[in-house]
């Protein structure tokens, strides 16, 4: 069933999922533990992200699959622009439909840091192509795009990156999974600008819960999200008081807030970034009540 049909025949905020593929097939029986422990959510679907160039592409249909049709969530698979071509994508999506999987969420994904790469020389260069794309070649497949409340690290400007949202949307994507972000003012005047150019499509906020300062520095550096520096001067304390366990506390509580905060201001459900880790999202839940 088609993610976008989900959403709009829910009346009440929800969650979503987003997990990793395990590289060592001994890890999938754990994975997918932690996948069944997470039913207890009532997730609305579940996305399933795979390596540049296609890299852990099999191991994401497998266990895309495996959550399909062994443990009863709707999945979704991640798609990215980088070494893709169109005979690589329409074979994934054909094996994809077999599964009886047809979510995709489009992305334009990361370049590779090693070899001469050039996006020019891409089949596809950029999300709104492979968009456009999978509209054509799989007008069955439900689609689900990008969106980055705090601008994508390569746009010029915050108008360009709007601009570039809508271009996905008008190429046939039917909702939003934002980028993570650590200030709820972000997500709402995101959603604002959108519907101001006409975007009406559900914007998912995405919510990642702090597990360490390390972990903090890391994602600042690979994604260009911002981060309030009340928060930041709170996680260095709790890191001086109490190391890993203290700081994964505060990002807890302010995960928490935060989606009571999303919740109460109309967001209409909330993309739980999961690391993999059920213990943590279902404490989450746990305080804010919504399952």
């Amino acid at each position: 069933m088609k993610i976008i049909d989900l959403i709009k025949a829910r009346s009440t905020p929800f969650y979503s999922l987003e997990f990793f593929p395990p590289k060592e097939r001994e890890n999938w029986p754990a994975f997918f533990r932690t996948v069944e422990r997470l039913k207890a959510l009532n997730p609305l679907f579940a996305s399933v992200t795979y390596g540049a160039g296609g890299s852990t592409q099999d191991n994401t249909l497998e266990i895309t699959a495996h959550i399909k049709n062994v443990i009863g969530i709707e999945p979704m698979a991640h798609l990215t622009c980088v070494g893709a071509d169109g005979a690589k994508i329409r074979d994934f999506l054909q094996r994809l439909r077999a599964e009886g999987v047809n979510n995709i969420l489009a992305l334009r994904g990361d370049a590779p840091r090693t070899g001469d790469f050039s996006w020019d020389d891409q089949e596809f260069k950029y999300a709104s192509d492979l968009v456009s794309f999978v509209r054509t070649c799989c007008p069955d497949f439900g689609i689900g795009a990008a969106g980055y409340p705090a601008a994508h690290p390569e746009s010029q400007t915050f108008r360009d990156d709007l601009a570039f949202t809508k271009v996905k949307v008008d190429a046939g994507s039917e909702f939003i999974v934002t980028q993570l972000f650590f200030d709820v003012r972000e997500y709402f005047s995101f959603v604002e600008q959108l519907r101001a150019m006409g975007v009406n499509t559900p914007v998912l906020p995405g919510i990642l819960p702090i597990q360490s300062l390390a972990s903090v520095r890391r994602i600042l550096t690979l994604c260009g999200a911002n981060i309030p520096g009340k928060l930041y001067l709170a996680l260095e304390e709790a890191n001086d008081k109490g190391g890993d366990a203290a700081v994964k506390e505060a990002g807890l509580a302010f995960a928490v807030d935060q989606i009571r905060r999303l919740i109460d201001g109309g967001a209409p459900g909330i993309h739980l970034y999961t690391l993999n880790k059920a213990g943590m999202c279902l404490e989450i839940a746990d305080r804010v009540g919504l399952k």
